[in-house]
């Protein structure tokens, strides 16, 4: 089983309407996005996280209690409100966040959560929005060296965004100690020249990956790439018309571990995988909604 931990929260979608802005509500947070997505595509999974006592939570809860996982600890926290991502679009579908989240419940994770979740689980996937705060880093913690003990598998998606942050090398120092930790580790193309040196991003894949991690960095329409055992593999993605870019990264992570636990180990066709689940998610508003199910994506391939 594949569990996500880390932040549920709400996107909220602007989009102006009569001179005034309005918005959507949608269930995200970047490893939920994946937890859904993997349950789309048919593997067994499930998530773990937190929420408030109040209107989004409620919302959130009841969106989680339908997916049908096949593990959910989702806790209700009665002194923090629920976390709320507010998202701007441009014409071309890319994102501006600005995160509602001081004293919220996104990283007041289960610390009890984390024994369950190593006897359970062959892949713990992480989110990165719980490690800027002390609680949140406490869990991830322990979920990894409970992990590792039992010879399982870590994966972390580095999901940086400015504003978390009193500056660039902060934020790059506290996340390092997590890509360093990981299995499997992904990227977008601008994160990843945060983190690694290097001349291209080939070089900066390597350097990442060493000899004994999976790196993956994300292209945007060009596709994506993975650094395994020093070797690259690169794949392109398809054409599609894109309408909301939230959630791309995380339905291509998706991609990438339902092909894993699968099975497969030709890295192309993983990649693909992963690409085709990334751009199809990208045809619709909210990270979820758009996700394709197996058959769709199958057809794409």
């Amino acid at each position: 089983m594949i569990i996500c931990t880390g932040e549920i929260l709400a996107d909220m979608i602007g989009k102006i309407e009569d001179g005034r802005i309005c918005y959507d509500r949608f269930a995200g947070g970047a490893p939920f996005n994946v937890a859904c997505g993997l349950k789309k595509l048919g593997a067994k999974c499930g998530f773990c996280g937190c929420v408030g006592e109040d209107l989004i939570g409620d919302f959130l809860e009841d969106f989680a209690k339908s997916r049908g996982f096949d593990y959910l600890h989702l806790v209700r926290d009665q002194t923090r409100n629920t976390t709320l991502a507010f998202v701007e679009l441009n014409e071309a579908g890319e994102r501006k966040f600005s995160f509602f989240r001081k004293n919220t419940a996104d990283y007041a994770l289960p610390a009890a959560a984390a024994d369950e979740i190593a006897d359970i689980a062959h892949v713990a996937h992480l989110g990165s929005l719980p490690l800027t705060q002390p609680q949140g880093r406490a869990f991830a913690d322990t979920l990894i060296a409970k992990m590792h003990a039992k010879g399982k598998k870590v994966t972390f998606d580095v999901n940086y965004r400015d504003d978390l942050f009193a500056n660039e090398e902060e934020g790059v120092a506290l996340y390092k100690k997590y890509v360093e930790a990981a299995d499997i580790v992904k990227f977008s193309e601008e994160e990843l020249v945060l983190f690694a040196a290097g001349e291209t991003p080939e070089d900066r894949l390597k350097t990442i990956a060493g000899t004994d991690k999976v790196a993956l960095v994300t292209l945007g329409e060009r596709g994506s790439m993975a650094c395994v055992c020093g070797k690259i593999y690169r794949s392109d993605s398809i054409r599609v018309h894109t309408v909301d870019t939230t959630g791309a990264g995380d339905a291509f992570f998706a991609g990438v571990l339902s092909a894993l636990d699968e099975g497969e180990t030709d890295w192309n066709r993983i990649l693909r995988r992963g690409n085709v689940c990334g751009a199809l998610a990208t045809e619709k508003k909210g990270a979820i909604d758009a996700f394709p199910d197996r058959d769709f994506v199958q057809r794409s391939l």
